[in-house]
């Protein structure tokens, strides 16, 4: 129903800003000079649950894009 829908776009969108938040984090710490093993590894978790579709097809896009910044930094550092 119409709960089910609002749900979902909520959970893409909590999920799309906990991602930037991370790579806000992540970004903030190489400036600093170290990588953080750790915040690395709790950015690839978060990517690794795969969010379903929200229902919005522009929220869809943008969260694939916000998914895919994440896994380029992610691989950047494990280089």
């Amino acid at each position: 129903g119409e709960g089910d829908a609002t749900e979902r776009r909520r959970r893409s969108l909590k999920r799309g800003h906990d991602l930037l938040d991370g790579l806000d984090r992540l970004k903030a710490a190489l400036l600093s000079g170290r990588v953080p093993v750790q915040q690395l590894k709790e950015l690839a978790a978060r990517l690794a649950e795969r969010a379903g579709a929200s229902g919005d097809p522009g929220l869809d896009d943008l969260m694939a894009q916000i998914e895919l910044r994440a896994a380029v930094e992610i691989a950047k550092l494990k280089l």
